[in-house]
């Protein structure tokens, strides 16, 4: 009785415990030493239960208080990340400090603020940041530019997209600091980017051939995957790209456009006079008389000459073309075929008409922009995939779980219970209730302690006489034991004399043929 009744005051305050502790969930996690420490203070000071988990790098509260505590703690500028932040400028005395101190903290709030950046990134689950910010030497001309180097843990292994957003993010917080100075390294000391190399541009051109091809191809599969079904369409495609950067300068004249500029007029006459007499000194004085016989003939010339300056139309055409144009896109769409039922519910598989393809085919084109002068190619096949159409049931929550929304947590917590229930309700009707029915059920003598009909006849003969076995009653009543007795042996005396009279009647002619005995 004492084992049992322990046992059911355990099991009863373990199901009372179970139900009454509250249902706990992540606060936190990836959280540093420092971090925990501090939150851990915090809670403590709040009287708030909470557990710990993966040596302390997660910690977990009540369901119900998740969501306060997040903002109680961010008050706080909890957590921190493992790093310092600008904060550090928050209770420092700026009378006492140097202008070295004030730089070395600038240097560690930028880089604690950078690893918190980087660390908002997926798959990274820490960062440290190191800057080397040069000073510019005396009688130096030339400034050293600064470098950066980065060490991260990671959750598998990072793209190298991912990479290079890292190197772009901290050139761009860092004044003067350059993409290709710029150093990541992992936890197991594999160099993710050289700082000693130039980032040429053909990495920048394989990103955005490849964004294009991906944007692209996620068109194209959209459109066809509405048509044949989802997920029964494969697209691939492919991208020529010049990365050549051409500038091109044409001038071009129109001689229908004249306009006249500038027009210049000259004109020019003379005369001349032929004298047929000698020529003598006489002749060429002045003042002498000349022989009016002679005839003079004379000879005049005018010239006219005109100059008119035209201005031709002129057009000068610059074009710079960027590099990334596209030389040529090529397109492969596959498309499984029509499948139907028959009679006997069996899956049968048909191939698609040609109109089929022909028109699926023109709506890639006009999804890709084809241009034939480019040279774009679109190809179209249908063929049969391996893997037959699968259609899942989809079941949408109805009724009280489609209005009350529960989540696996609360799903899980109501199984638990009902488990601790029915685990109480069996204990309670197959333990208690039989001892309790036990307990108050009256107690029956076993059928050996019943005396025998000679037995009964001495005993009622003499009341004095115990007939219990034994002859001893522990704490019990004597009396009452007696009583109780007796009037079983009467009565078995009544069922014996009924049952065998014969026998009865030689007993009672025994009894009398005997002679009294002296008391």
């Amino acid at each position: 009785m004492v084992a049992v009744t322990a046992t059911l005051i355990a099991f009863f305050a373990f199901v009372i415990m179970r139900v009454t502790t509250p249902q706990m969930t992540t606060l936190f996690t990836d959280l540093s030493t420092e971090d925990s420490s501090a939150i851990i203070k915090d809670l403590e000071r709040q009287a708030i239960p909470f557990e710990l988990r993966n040596e302390g790098a997660v910690i977990m509260v009540p369901k119900d208080k998740v969501t306060r505590l997040r903002m109680k703690l961010a008050e706080s500028n909890l957590p921190k990340g493992g790093g310092v932040g600008y904060e550090i400028f928050d209770k420092s005395d700026a009378l006492g400090t140097t202008s070295f101190v004030q730089n070395i903290n600038h240097m560690r709030a930028l880089e604690g603020e950078l690893a918190r950046t980087i660390r908002a990134i997926d798959r990274v689950q820490a960062a440290r940041v190191h800057l080397v910010m040069p000073e510019r030497p005396l009688f130096s001309r030339e400034t050293p530019e600064p470098s950066a180097s980065i060490v991260v843990r990671v959750r598998g292994a990072l793209d190298p997209q991912q990479i290079r957003a890292i190197r772009h993010v901290v050139a761009s917080a860092v004044n003067g600091l350059k993409p290709q100075r710029v150093s990541i390294v992992d936890e197991a000391g594999t160099l993710l980017a050289d700082g000693a190399t130039s980032e040429g541009d053909n990495a920048v051109g394989d990103d955005r051939r490849n964004a294009f091809e991906k944007r692209m191809r996620k068109q194209v599969e959209d459109i066809v995957s509405s048509v044949v079904g989802q997920g029964r369409a494969r697209v691939q495609l492919s991208a020529d790209f010049d990365y050549n950067k051409v500038t091109q300068t044409s001038d071009r004249f129109d001689p229908e456009g004249r306009v006249l500029r500038s027009s210049q007029t000259r004109e020019e006459s003379s005369a001349t006079a032929e004298n047929n007499g000698q020529v003598t000194v006489n002749n060429e004085l002045p003042g002498q008389q000349r022989n009016d016989n002679t005839t003079a003939a004379r000879e005049q010339s005018k010239k006219s000459e005109e100059t008119n300056n035209y201005e031709i139309s002129r057009t000068t055409k610059t074009e710079v073309t960027e590099a990334g144009r596209v030389n040529r896109i090529s397109v492969a769409v596959l498309v499984d075929g029509i499948y139907s039922k028959n009679d006997k519910g069996e899956m049968v598989y048909a191939d698609r008409t040609k109109e089929q393809l022909d028109r699926i085919a023109a709506v890639v084109r006009s999804a890709i922009g084809f241009d034939q002068k480019r040279g774009d190619q679109v190809e179209v096949v249908n063929l049969r995939f391996a893997d037959p159409p699968s259609v899942p049931a989809v079941v949408e929550p109805t009724g009280l779980l489609g209005m009350f929304q529960f989540t696996k947590d609360d799903v899980m917590y109501v199984i638990e219970l009902g488990v601790m229930m029915l685990l109480g309700l069996v204990v309670l009707f197959m333990v208690i209730r039989p001892l309790v029915k036990r307990i108050l059920a009256a107690e029956v003598v076993p059928a050996s302690a019943v005396p025998t009909l000679a037995e009964a006849v001495e005993g009622a003969a003499a009341p004095g006489t115990p007939l219990l076995p034994g002859g001893a009653v522990n704490q019990i009543d004597v009396a009452t034991v007696q009583g109780q007795v007796h009037a079983q042996a009467v009565n078995r005396v009544g069922e014996l004399a009924e049952r065998n009279p014969n026998e009865t009647a030689s007993i009672v002619r025994q009894w009398l043929s005997e002679e009294a005995q002296p008391a």
